[in-house]
Formats: C-alpha cells, structure tokens, sequence
C-alpha cells in the first residue's frame, strides 16, 4: 500500500508539473502571437518545466496536498507579459490571459477521449501492472487540469480571469480593479480558509466533469 501511495503521488505531481509547464508556456505563445516578444526572448515559450517552476507553488505546495488527499492547486512562476507590446490592447490582454486556463481545458478534454477510446476489456489484458498507473496518469490528468483551468478562472487578482475581467470592463472600472489587486491574495486565503472557494469551485467542476465524461 504504501508503495502504491508514493507511485500515485510521483505520477500526480509529474501530472501538475505538466499541466503548469503547458499553462505558462500557452501564455507565454499567446503573447507571441498577438505582438509581445517578451516571454519567448526570456525563454518562457517552452515546455520545459525548469524554467517555470515555483518552489513552493509547484513543488511544496502541491507536494503537501496530494499526500493530505487535499485537492491539488498549484502554481508556477508567471509568465512576463508587457501589454503594451500587444497590438491590440483590450482584445489582446483577455487572449493571453484565457490561454492559461484554455490550455488546461485542452489537456483535460485529451484526457477524456483517450479514456473513452480505451477498449473495455483492455485494462484487464494489460494486468495491473500497467492498467492502475494507466488509470491514474488519465484519471489525474482529467481531474486535476479540469481543476486548474476553473481556479484560474476565477476573476481574482492575480489568478487569470482576473486579467479576463479587466480586458471587459469599461475604461472608467480598470482603474478601481487595478487598486483592487495588491489584496488579491487575501481574498483567496479568506476564501480558502472560510470554505467558499471550495463552493465557487465545486459546481462549475461538475458541470465540466459531466460534459467531457
């Protein structure tokens, strides 16, 4: 059994470390494309996960709550985006801000249809040295992608639907969000601690759960 714990744990954590390495590295192409060169000239447009790591966002953090059974969110360094590189400001800043999350979607749906083309009978064939590393790499990356596309998505500052709200609202607003900002981090641990991020996240997880399942 306890073999079969640190074998779930190394295969969630290379999981996350995947799913963040491809979130930043989806921002960082997503700044490319619509004119900033700043994350690619810094070598951030890349899949490699040493130059996105966050010690304690990607590695302790994470490390903690997958052997607590906790659900797992994580976090890397974030990617530099200077947004006044892009071509076109407003439409531009929700792109690159929405790639993070559409990135993670994108890994979760995979997941699904990989599951679904898996034949019925194959994981009793395959035994179960191959079928439970199997189900738990697909398994985890279906979960834990599903749970980091909605967490970003959250319009909190400095998570990613936050820079998706302000490339909405009107001019006369960003300035009030903006002074919002530095306390972003407060109003996730308040929410964290009080148990109402876990109620923002619950029902819109089920819902993506239920559409790729």
């Amino acid at each position: 059994m306890a073999e079969l714990n640190v074998a779930q744990i190394f295969i969630a954590f290379l999981v996350l470390l995947f799913s963040l390495t491809v979130h930043e590295a989806a921002h960082a192409w997503a700044a490319h494309r619509c004119g900033d060169e700043t994350a690619r000239l810094m070598g951030r447009m890349t899949l490699n996960p040493l130059v996105h790591i966050d010690i304690v966002g990607t590695v302790v953090f994470p490390l903690m709550a997958i052997a607590t059974s906790v659900p797992v969110i994580g976090w890397a360094k974030p990617v530099p985006v200077n947004l006044l590189q892009l071509r076109h400001y407003r439409r531009d800043s929700i792109l690159v801000a929405a790639a993070g999350p559409a990135s993670n979607l994108l890994l979760a749906a995979v997941a699904a249809v990989v599951i679904r083309m898996i034949p019925s009978g194959f994981f009793a064939a395959a035994g179960p040295g191959v079928a439970a590393p199997l189900i738990e790499l697909l398994g985890r990356m279906l979960e834990m992608n599903v749970l980091l596309a909605i967490f970003n998505m959250l319009p909190i500052p400095p998570l990613d639907g936050s820079g998706v709200l302000e490339g909405v609202l009107p001019a006369r607003w960003s300035g009030a969000f903006d002074m919002v900002r530095p306390y972003g981090f407060l109003v996730l641990y308040g929410l964290m601690f009080s148990g109402w991020l876990a109620v923002l996240i619950t029902r819109p997880y089920s819902m993506v759960m239920s559409w790729l399942l």
